[in-house]
């Protein structure tokens, strides 16, 4: 049986098909069974995929009914044997150690559940925008799982196909949920309310494409409103409803916090705020107030820092950590 087992979805890829399998097939790291799932391609993936199986006898190809990703992903886990289980997409590359250095990290320590690499990002017909590349140089950062822990709701944190996790944690949490959120994010949170910890490794052992086509351009899934609402649903959860809330932001991403979170019962005492029309008002009848006038860290109040401006959140944390509060007790960032 071999030790690790990578799912590759695939549909209509067959322009870069071969080079996604390929990536794979040259690890250094070889104890590994490659699942790929021709969705109802209407191309030559199919057809690629079943050349390359008659290479390696690593891989194994199974025709999906063109369903999409979720139903795809659900086709080709009971397929998948090893105690090490990886994602792969069809249009990226896998550089040659990512196994290797993966599979030695999780050896080394028992109470990770997964580990991403870092990415490097990368587009065929154009430079990738700078707020992608900016994405991909903060995903390499969160290389401890405290780190992680604490960025996670301000974007998905790992790497899809650039991460590996213990089989036997996957299957406690559960497989991909279907639903109007990113996949991918909604598993990663789940790992992590469950108690698991994840980390990053730093070294770029994964090429990750974007397109204008890829599902999180496309997808509506992926639009704002969309994460805002997983955020708020994991928050939620996270903090129970007695926990009274003060967000530090009354812009449009904290505005929207808010009444997602007052829906589900939660109750916000104040936004801080540093814009000097919003200080002293009240804002959909919540008191806006300057940070000098933030009572606290106090006992059953937690903070959302909810401003998404570049160099924001940083700015916040720092200004709270250096009055004594603490981050995941005392504050979350969100945005």
């Amino acid at each position: 049986m071999p030790r690790v087992s990578i799912l590759l979805p695939a549909r209509n890829a067959g322009r870069t098909i071969e080079r996604a399998v390929r990536s794979l097939l040259g690890q250094t790291f070889t104890d590994f069974e490659l699942v790929a799932i021709d969705d109802g391609s209407s191309d030559d993936t199919g057809a690629k995929l079943r050349a390359l199986a008659r290479e390696d006898a690593r891989l194994q190809v199974h025709t999906g009914a063109g369903r999409g990703l979720i139903a795809a992903l659900d086709l080709g886990l009971p397929l998948c044997r090893g105690e090490l289980f990886a994602r792969m997409d069809a249009d990226d590359e896998s550089l040659p150690l990512r196994l290797e250095r993966s599979v030695a990290a999780l050896d080394a320590d028992p109470s990770l559940a997964g580990v991403g690499t870092g990415v490097e990002i990368f587009r065929e017909d154009q430079p990738p925008s700078p707020n992608l590349i900016g994405y991909g140089q903060w995903l390499s950062s969160l290389t401890t799982p405290e780190r992680l822990f604490h960025e996670a709701l301000v974007e998905s944190p790992l790497c899809n196909p650039s991460t590996l996790v213990r089989r036997a944690a996957l299957d406690q949490v559960g497989p991909w949920h279907e639903g109007d959120f990113p996949e991918d994010w909604q598993l990663w949170l789940r790992f992590l309310e469950q108690g698991h910890r994840l980390t990053c490794l730093p070294e770029v052992l994964h090429r990750w494409s974007d397109s204008d086509t890829r599902l999180t351009r496309t997808d509506a899934r992926y639009r704002r409103e969309a994460h805002l609402a997983l955020k708020s649903e994991f928050i939620s959860r996270r903090l129970g409803l007695e926990r009274r809330l003060v967000l530090w932001g009354a812009g449009e991403v904290g505005l929207k916090v808010s009444r997602l979170l007052r829906a589900k019962g939660h109750r916000i005492e104040q936004f801080v705020e540093l814009h000097p029309r919003k200080i002293g008002k009240k804002l959909e009848g919540i008191p806006a107030i300057a940070p000098g006038e933030l009572q606290g860290p106090a006992e059953g109040t937690h903070l959302l820092a909810t401003v998404g401006a570049k160099g924001a959140r940083a700015e916040i944390r720092g200004w709270l950590l250096e009055r004594g509060w603490v981050e995941g007790r005392d504050f979350t960032c969100l945005a």
